[in-house]
């Protein structure tokens, strides 16, 4: 069995105050062309289908408009889940309606999961998809107190699956989560991933998942294996921030043999306009020739370059940021403030609120800040 493996497309993303939607679509009509030319068996979403729970207007027709082609026009069954940026209420409205048509999506956690069978000449292949669940509700659901952390749910979960798992049949699991060979603590692999936690372990163990053929992963944005060629996250297929500049973007194509035995390969996609970053002196920029991509500009300059923006767009239309080497030296002769643009939400309170109280934030008054960003995370895939 062949089937295409993909993952964050986060429709409607907003990056430095411009939305990314042409780009998605340009993007998505190349994956699709792929999805004509080599006719997989299957393609498997792993989340984040969409960047916020209540996603733009253009993102949604966008994406009804690939999810008809690939399930209907081309009747290639489609597989998804929900992610930490999807509304999980939403996207599991109407799903056993969209069943009949190819489209097999689960947006929230229902024990014991019904996998999806798939056939080929070899016999079934089951999907189980496992959309990406707070462990409070996998608590709740199994009932188990002793689940706290997202190491503790991925472990019950791949536990309740394997009492049912058919042993005549090949398994793949469907995920979002932050997995980590043995669930040791790692970066994230970009600025545009939210935490799945606040002052928690988002990381959980791919071990738990050794009895599948093939785990397809989402919510890392660069593309690699999770200690074994058959544990893979798929990453984004179009950048999202400085910090994936030097990802290469794309898909896998992943082949099941008869024995469950995988093999994967990497297809690269073609943005229409690239992220990167350009350093250099005023006066040189202005020199390259004009380009169309999206740069953030390092500026060399030791003194004070006024109206950078304007003068940078005049090259490079549709730069995103503009800063200076010397931070000390703003752009117009005022202190640059503190570069934010990586810091998590919990880390913007904490330099928020020394900047205004000139002190550090007591070990309680971050306690409390801690549990409203838990409770507004987990409320907001229900807003409406």
């Amino acid at each position: 069995m062949k089937f295409f493996h993909t993952a964050d497309w986060h429709l409607g993303k907003l990056v430095q105050g411009i939305y990314m939607t042409e780009d998605q679509e340009h993007i998505l009509e190349q994956f699709i062309e792929a999805v004509k030319t080599e006719k997989p068996d299957a393609v498997v979403i792993a989340g984040d289908l969409y960047d916020r729970a209540v996603p733009p207007t253009d993102a949604v027709q966008l994406l009804n408009r690939v999810l008809e082609t690939i399930a209907i026009d081309l009747n290639i069954p489609l597989l998804a889940i929900s992610g930490n940026h999807d509304s999980p209420s939403r996207l599991h409205f109407g799903r056993e309606m969209m069943r009949q048509s190819g489209f097999h999506i689960t947006g929230e956690l229902k024990l014991p999961l019904d996998p999806v069978s798939l056939n080929d000449e070899s016999g079934e292949v089951h999907f189980h998809l496992v959309p990406y669940t707070d462990p409070s509700q996998v608590r709740l659901a199994l009932e188990d107190e002793a689940i706290k952390t997202h190491d503790d749910a991925l472990r019950a979960i791949a536990a309740k699956i394997e009492e049912t798992k058919d042993p005549e049949a090949r398994h793949v699991f469907v995920g979002h989560a932050f997995l980590t060979s043995h669930g040791e603590e790692k970066e994230n692999t970009s600025t545009s991933e939210r935490p799945l936690s606040i002052g928690g372990a988002d990381q959980a163990s791919a071990a738990y998942l050794d009895g599948f053929n093939y785990v397809a992963l989402g919510h890392l944005h660069q593309a690699h294996q999770v200690g074994t060629p058959k544990v893979q996250y798929a990453g984004s297929p179009l950048k999202y921030s400085l910090s994936e500049q030097n990802h290469k973007k794309g898909y896998f194509v992943v082949k099941i043999d008869e024995h469950g035995a995988v093999e994967v390969e990497k297809r690269f996609l073609q943005p229409r306009r690239d992220m990167y970053s350009v350093e250099g002196y005023m006066a040189d920029l202005l020199q390259h020739d004009i380009c169309e991509d999206y740069v953030f500009v390092k500026l060399l300059d030791e003194t004070v370059v006024l109206s950078a923006m304007e003068k940078i767009r005049s090259v490079y239309p549709n730069a995103m940021h503009v800063e200076r080497e010397f931070p000390a030296l703003a752009l117009n002769d005022a202190a640059a403030p503190k570069d934010r643009t990586k810091m998590d939400d919990f880390t913007l309170f904490q330099s928020f609120y020394e900047e205004v109280r000139g002190s550090e934030a007591q070990e309680a008054t971050e306690q409390l800040f801690k549990e409203a960003l838990q409770e507004l995370s987990a409320k907001e895939g229900e807003r409406k």
